[in-house]
């Protein structure tokens, strides 16, 4: 089987988020689908089938520990795989069905790929285990819950940096991850920045994160007043997005530089 790692959100190597993608002409069994994520070792891995139609994929996307039910970054990386290095579709839009379904990729003319992602609205969480707040070390103004994640919402993009969590302790709440957010300061050059924290997902913390930005695109676009905003996710690798709000739906853009091709040998 054909192996690619890519380097998603990026425009340059050794930064976005890495993923692993597998074409595959057949589903393999659940479990080897997963042993072959956790020797990949990377945050995630997806793995897609050609269906009877033209440019509609199914994917599947594993950590190394558990299969989620959505991912930005490998989707985005997939694309890319679909489009320039396999599949290589004469149209300009590409469609998987996956478990949180069917999710659109569109191809510009600038070398960028856009996801087209269902939104994920919020809601106040009033209730918060006390292993959220404690395990980051720095009390948030606010508290959100989305559909797998939470949302802790602070003042300025410098005390995003600074937060060191314990994660042995944040892989106690009952969420896929947890997003920290704020507003982008003066010099960086964007309307968000983030973070992703997901010990509970076996990544303490994910690079570069597309599906947390269905959570904080539409939070933003209220708070900002505009449906089209830039962001920047602050880990050490860092990875830049392009945002839009759509109603019910959100695109997110970004780069993707390929970084190894190979064979899997089982």
């Amino acid at each position: 089987m054909k192996i690619y790692q890519l380097d998603a959100f990026s425009d340059q190597l050794f930064a976005g988020n890495p993923a692993a993608v597998v074409a595959l002409p057949a589903w393999l069994p659940d479990d080897q689908m997963q042993r072959i994520a956790a020797e990949n070792n990377l945050a995630e891995t997806a793995f897609y089938v050609q269906t009877d139609q033209d440019a509609t994929f199914h994917i599947r996307w594993f950590t190394p520990t558990v299969e989620v039910d959505l991912c930005g970054h490998a989707t985005l990386a997939t694309g890319h795989v679909v489009f320039y290095l396999e599949e290589k579709p004469d149209t300009d839009q590409i469609f998987f069905e996956s478990r949180s379904g069917l999710l659109k990729v569109c191809r510009g003319d600038d070398g960028w790929l856009t996801l087209d992602f269902p939104a994920d609205i919020v809601h106040k969480a009033n209730v918060q285990p006390p292993a959220l707040v404690a395990s980051l070390g720095e009390k948030p103004r606010a508290v959100y819950r989305g559909k797998t994640d939470y949302l802790l919402i602070y003042e300025s993009q410098e005390q995003i940096e600074a937060l060191t969590p314990d994660f042995r302790e944040m892989a106690t709440v009952p969420a896929r991850g947890v997003i920290v957010t704020a507003p982008g300061d003066a010099d960086s050059g964007v309307d968000f920045v983030s973070r992703f924290f997901g010990p509970q997902s076996g990544i303490d913390e994910d690079p570069v994160t597309g599906s947390a930005h269905t959570t904080l695109t539409p939070y933003w676009a209220e708070q900002l007043g505009k449906n089209e905003l830039t962001a920047r996710q602050l880990s050490q690798r860092g990875g830049y997005l392009r945002c839009k709000l759509n109603g019910e739906r959100v695109d997110i853009a970004g780069q993707v530089q390929l970084y190894l091709v190979g064979d899997i040998l089982i």
